[in-house]
């Protein structure tokens, strides 16, 4: 199978880069083994929301330019930052996905524990506040779902009275409900999205939510619209209270629905997906990847002119390791990591892991490297990358959009 650019992975990194090369009329393959990271979203993306020495971030264009020089956006080049930037905000918007926020401004959004952190960019509906200001609402319902159990009330109630707000909690319930509540672990965010698939149904929630008066804001759980926005917006529009989401535990519906959303951009614009194969190998030969191979497809090799490494982190295993050393699985490329384990990790889980670091060493044009020498043809994108550390860092989304949209440059050139 030939292709003019192959993607090995399908997580927000991979999609992105996809959909700016087909969109130019390449012939573009993603090969991708399943759900991504995606399923795992805020409905947010962080662009920077803490600095190397942990301190909040209150405008990422400002703070970037301080990042150690292996971070992704060192090498990008922080006078791009802006500009790309703003370009990955109009191709989520061309994949359906509206969004709030700048890359000027961070603001807060509210996690399932009831915290706030800073954020880039809020999915429209998402309940968020400006760093510097005090939530706009006195009085508020947080609803939940009667059996569903993946909102943690008390954490919530807790974290958001701290806020300063006046905070009560209320159950609303539905028969449409009751099949799933017989079965907790059908109770996923997910499946619910699936019961909430009609404008009838979306009308009988709101319903319920309109008994509940004297309230300046509802506060419910983002379990509206898993395949497009249509059914959170109709659901807002529905509800006399200014109506916001927040993010449950994970599955994540507005996770799920920018997967889908990219994925069907991609698809409009000629794109090929190979779902379900795990890219387990392939030849580098003269400094470029010959062809790659796939478990599920024994007979065939995957060439293409280029090739995009957007696998992710250890959670994804686009990075691994053993006892002795961290590896990248496919095809052994050079890892900035340290062989000595013991400096792995810190003793407090509290403390930034060294091992979030780890990550497939590279050029500044985001070349892998191996055996210290460049692979031309091949790029790494996202949260393989070395140098930096998106949990302490907030970074995890902004440097995948960013990564993706230069290298797709980059092989547009």
């Amino acid at each position: 199978m030939k292709f003019d650019t192959i993607v090995i992975g399908g997580g927000l990194s991979g999609l992105t880069a996809a959909n700016v090369l087909a969109k130019k009329g390449q012939r573009v393959a993603i090969v991708s083994n399943g759900q991504s990271t995606l399923h795992f979203a805020s409905g947010s993306f962080d662009l920077l929301g803490y600095d190397n020495d942990n301190k909040l971030v209150k405008n990422p264009l400002q703070a970037i330019p301080s990042l150690g020089a292996t971070h992704p956006y060192t090498k990008l080049g922080v006078e791009k930052i802006a500009c790309l930037a703003k370009e990955a905000q109009e191709l989520l918007k061309d994949c359906g996905i509206h969004t709030t926020g700048s890359a000027d401004n961070n603001h807060y959004r509210i996690t399932p524990m009831g915290t706030l952190k800073p954020t880039w960019l809020s999915i429209d509906g998402m309940a968020t506040c400006g760093i510097d200001e005090k939530f706009a609402w006195k009085k508020v319902a947080l609803v939940n779902i009667a059996g569903f159990l993946d909102l943690p009330t008390n954490f919530m109630l807790a974290g958001l009275a701290e806020q300063g707000l006046d905070i009560e909690l209320k159950t609303i319930r539905l028969d449409a409900f009751d099949y799933a509540r017989r079965n907790p672990t059908e109770m996923r965010a997910t499946n619910i999205a699936k019961v909430i698939h009609d404008k009838k149904l979306v009308e009988t929630i709101a319903v319920e939510l309109n008994k509940l008066t004297g309230y300046d804001a509802i506060l419910f759980p983002a379990v509206a619209g898993l395949r497009n926005a249509k059914e959170d917006e109709l659901l807002r529009k529905c509800v006399n209270t200014p109506l916001y989401y927040v993010t449950p535990m994970p599955p994540s519906v507005m996770g799920v629905r920018v997967a889908m959303l990219m994925m069907n951009h991609f698809k409009a614009n000629g794109g090929i997906e190979i779902i379900s194969n795990k890219i387990n190998g392939g030849v580098i030969e003269n400094g470029s990847v010959q062809y790659l191979t796939a478990n599920h497809l024994p007979n065939d090799k995957l060439i293409a002119e280029n090739y995009i490494l957007a696998t992710g982190s250890f959670m994804s295993q686009g990075l691994m390791s053993d006892y002795e050393h961290v590896f990248e699985p496919i095809l052994n490329l050079d890892i900035h990591a340290s062989n000595n384990r013991d400096e792995w990790m810190e003793e407090s889980v509290f403390e930034p892991q060294p091992y979030m670091n780890f990550g497939v060493a590279t050029d500044t044009a985001f070349h892998p490297l191996k055996d210290g020498k460049a692979v031309t043809n091949m790029y790494a994108i996202g949260s393989v990358l070395e140098g930096h550390n998106h949990i302490k860092q907030a970074d995890s989304t902004g440097v995948s959009l960013l990564t993706a949209l230069q290298v797709a440059k980059e092989i547009l050139k």
